[in-house]
Parts: C-alpha cells; structure tokens; sequence
C-alpha cells in the first residue's frame, strides 16, 4: 500500500468524489474507488443486518445530540481512540449477556444473596432478578444491585422463603444503555 502526503487543502476531505470514496480514519485518510453494487438484491439475512444497523445510527445520532449522554460515551471512546458516535453505534449492535448465575449461597431462604456475572461490550445499565416456580409463576422479583468492588458483578437479596424441596428457576435479565435484554434462565432443585 503506497501513503501518500496530501495537500493541505486535502488533509479534511472526506465522502464521494467521482468513482473515489474519501474515509478518515484516525489521523490517516483512505482513498477507495466507489464500491459497485450493481443491481443485487439482498439476501433476508441482509435485509435484516441493513435495517438493524439503521437503528443504530439513529440511537448514536440522538445519544450524540443529548449532551449528557454524549458525555458518558466520549469518556470512553477518547480511552478506545474511537469516536463517541462509533461507540454507540457499535453498543446499539451488541446486545449485553448474562454469563453466570452463582447460587451456591442461595438456600431458598429469604435474605440470601444471589451473585450475577453480565457482562456488555460497553455497559450493563440493570440487571433483574424474576424466581418462578414450575408453573411458571413468580414467586418474587427485582433489581439486582452492582457490586462495587468488582467490574461486572451483580447480587441479588431474596425477599421471601421457598417450600422446603420446591423447585424454582430463576430468570436474569440483563439490560444495556440502548434498552436491549438478554435473558438467562437456570433451574435450582
């Protein structure tokens, strides 16, 4: 690949000129013909892939006109060497993930505390806690609190007592900054 110095009066292009595209990239500009596209239909898969990255321009355009949003966002960006309108791009198209659920000091007993590990490629906003029985019924919920000592760790207090022996699942919800939820469900006997 050859670099070439551009002229001054270059330095800040950027878009289509011709069959060239401009692109900035960090301090660099990358210079490419235009892509051709022709007349191609796309498949379902990108249809869906287009329509989802639409969205997420959208959310980064009003997270970018909403100073204290923005804020949040370009703390971050500046330490990634990214801009503020990528990251929420790029947090719009990752959905948060609940990766452990820790009941080894979950007993069924009210007071006890239930540990969750989630974790987001920029940040998990809540995490919520639903316990069901077999039927399906909840049996108690709320908002897991973050654990301050540690990054993506979350712990839940259990307000309310099982049957002895009653089977129970207990549903995480994970949610990021842009409203997503995963959700994970594990089964205690």
């Amino acid at each position: 690949m050859a670099k070439v110095k551009l002229n001054p009066v270059l330095e800040q292009i950027r878009g289509k000129v011709g069959d060239l595209v401009f692109k900035r990239y960090h301090d660099e500009v990358i210079m490419s013909r235009l892509p051709d596209v022709g007349e191609r239909t796309p498949t379902p898969g990108q249809a869906a892939h287009r329509q989802q990255f639409k969205l997420a321009v959208l959310y980064g355009r009003t997270v970018v006109a909403d100073v204290e949003k923005k804020a949040i966002y370009e703390a971050a960006a500046k330490e990634k060497g990214i801009s503020a309108f990528a990251l929420t791009v790029g947090d719009f198209l990752n959905a948060p993930a609940v990766d452990e659920i820790d009941l080894s000091g979950y007993t069924g007993k009210a007071g006890e505390t239930i540990r969750i590990q989630a974790s987001d490629d920029f940040e998990v906003a809540g995490v919520r806690v639903r316990i069901v029985d077999t039927g399906g019924a909840a049996l108690e919920e709320g908002p897991a609190i973050r654990d301050g000592m540690a990054g993506g760790e979350w712990r839940y207090t259990t307000t309310s007592e099982l049957a002895a022996g009653q089977s129970v699942s207990l549903e995480v919800t994970a949610t990021d900054r842009p409203g997503h939820k995963t959700v994970k469900t594990q089964p205690r006997s």
